[in-house]
This record gives C-alpha cells, structure tokens and sequence, in this order.
C-alpha cells in the first residue's frame, strides 16, 4: 500500500464541451451557467470542492467560456450598486462565488475527449494526486461524495472513482467497472473498465459518476493513449490500464455512492433537479410545492 506524500488539494474541472444537448439556450451561454434555481450549475460543484477541502481549482475551458471566468471574480459595479441601495443580502451572494476558491483557468483549445482535458491540467497538477469533477453531475452536499474518495485515496494510494450502481438497461450510457469487494461496505476494488458497454457486455452495473482522484501517472497514460469511442482520448482507457497494472500508479478503488446525484446534462434530468432542490430550500419550498401539488393535480 503506498501512501500520499501530502494531502490532495487541487480539484480540476473539465468545462470546455459545447453544450449541443442545450441548444439554443447554449448558443452564447456556457451550459455550466445555466442556473440551477438561482445559481449556476458550476458553482454547486466548486463549492462541493471546497467542501472536501480542495480549494486550488483549475478550470479547463474553451471558446465563447469568458462567462465562467467572470463569475467568478469581482464585479465592482454591481457590487457598488448593491451597497448604495443597501441590499446587503444580494451582496452577500453576489460575493460568495469570489471567494470560494483560488481559481485557475486553461483552455483546452481542440476538445478531443475527456482524456485530454485531464491531460491539460499536468503543468498545473505537478506530481501531485489530484480530484476531477466533471459540470453536468451535482452532488448533494447532505451525501458527501469527495471528501469520502478523498480518505480512500490518502490511505489506500493509487486512484479512486465514483460508482453507481444502474439498471443494466442503462449501463450504455456509462464507463462501467468490473469490481472485487473490499473490507469497507462502500469500497471495491477496480479490476477492469469497460467505456459504454452494451448490456451484454457488462462486466457489472457500476456505472462511473463524474467523480475521480486520480494518481498523477495518469498523464504518461494519457499521453500515450490513442483516441477511442467516438475518437477522442478516453480518460476510461487510462484508468483501465491503472487498474490492471498496479506498478505504475499504484491500485484503483471505487467509492460506492448511494445518495442524491443530479444529472444537469440531460433536459430531462435538470428540470427535475431544479424542482427537487427548489422543493428543498426554506426559502423556495413551501410555497412552490404548494403550487406544484395544485399543478399536478390539476393535470392529472
């Protein structure tokens, strides 16, 4: 078992895909600032980040993605218009994405897959392990998910994936993972990845979530990874080679995770993200699912 030379503080976040799932509404706006009730998506998952105690945070973006990096910075004018009114409430909000994190920014300029992106962040990694989570996954913060392969990966080395287990039918859609159990109840062990198996194919039903810590020899992987599914460069490929071989970056271990995930990047899945959460908040909730029994009621 080898052992983390310090504690992983770096998260890197892919945010360079075009959206195409969203159009028009993407057109000219980033998909990872679409608002989810009142907020963009991508702040949730910075703010997961730091949750874990990641607060060095690299962004890789891409072309017409100057909105990310604003949002994240001060915007004196507002902020000066919001205290001459005395609306020290929305100044509040409007300040807290400054200071979530430090943040960073690279662009990925051709994107050739999710394997690349990753690559994009060596110079800024170093020989350091390091998490990636990806935009379109929004974890609920009431079931810590990072912090959880956090622990996993500074005790047992290596890298650690998020898993989830999905009706076969589904599998499709999913990296999947053939797995051995482990002495904890939410940890196997990784053995083999399979990326988009039909169900006949599965190895299992553990699907990979956007969630990874990964060891950092996954960038000599990358580099020498040739592109796969769809032509580009896999991040799944590289793992499966971690994981069948040991000696180069040490075990690959998955955090089993059962609680709230939503899915931003389907339609589908990110209005019913915003009705759950928007049903959850204080402030939002009681009246809105007053309205939404009488909504449904009404239709049915």
């Amino acid at each position: 078992m080898t052992q983390s030379p310090t504690r992983i503080s770096k998260a890197v976040i892919p945010a360079a895909g075009l959206g195409t799932r969203f159009l028009p509404a993407t057109k000219a706006t980033p998909k990872e600032m679409l608002p989810v009730v009142d907020k963009p998506a991508i702040q949730y998952v910075v703010e997961e980040a730091v949750t874990a105690g990641l607060s060095d945070v690299l962004m890789i973006t891409g072309r017409n993605k100057r909105p990310l990096e604003d949002h994240f910075d001060r915007n004196y004018e507002l902020e000066e218009a919001l205290t001459r009114k005395g609306d020290a409430e929305r100044l509040s909000k409007v300040r807290e994405s400054n200071d979530l994190a430090t943040m960073h920014y690279v662009r990925q300029g051709d994107p050739r897959g999710l394997g690349h992106a990753v690559l994009c962040a060596a110079p800024h990694v170093g020989d350091q392990p390091f998490a990636v989570l990806l935009g379109d996954d929004l974890i609920d913060p009431r079931d810590p998910l990072l912090s959880r392969m956090v622990e996993v990966q500074e005790r047992e080395g290596g890298s650690v994936i998020a898993l989830m287990e999905v009706e076969p039918s589904q599998i499709h859609l999913y990296g999947c993972a053939a797995v051995e159990a482990t002495i904890d109840s939410d940890v196997v062990k990784v053995t083999d990845l399979v990326e988009k198996p039909s169900p006949a194919e599965a190895p299992s039903n553990y699907a990979i979530i956007g969630r990874y810590v990964l060891d950092p020899a996954v960038f000599g992987i990358i580099r020498e990874t040739e592109p796969g599914r769809g032509g580009e460069i896999q991040l799944t490929d590289a793992l499966q080679k971690l994981a069948k071989d040991e000696k180069i970056g040490g075990p690959v271990h998955g955090v089993v995770f059962k609680g709230r995930r939503y899915d931003t990047g389907d339609r589908g899945d990110y209005l019913r993200a915003i009705v759950r959460l928007a049903c959850e908040r204080d402030d939002l909730g009681p009246d809105f699912r007053t309205w939404l029994r009488s909504y449904v009621t009404e239709e049915m």
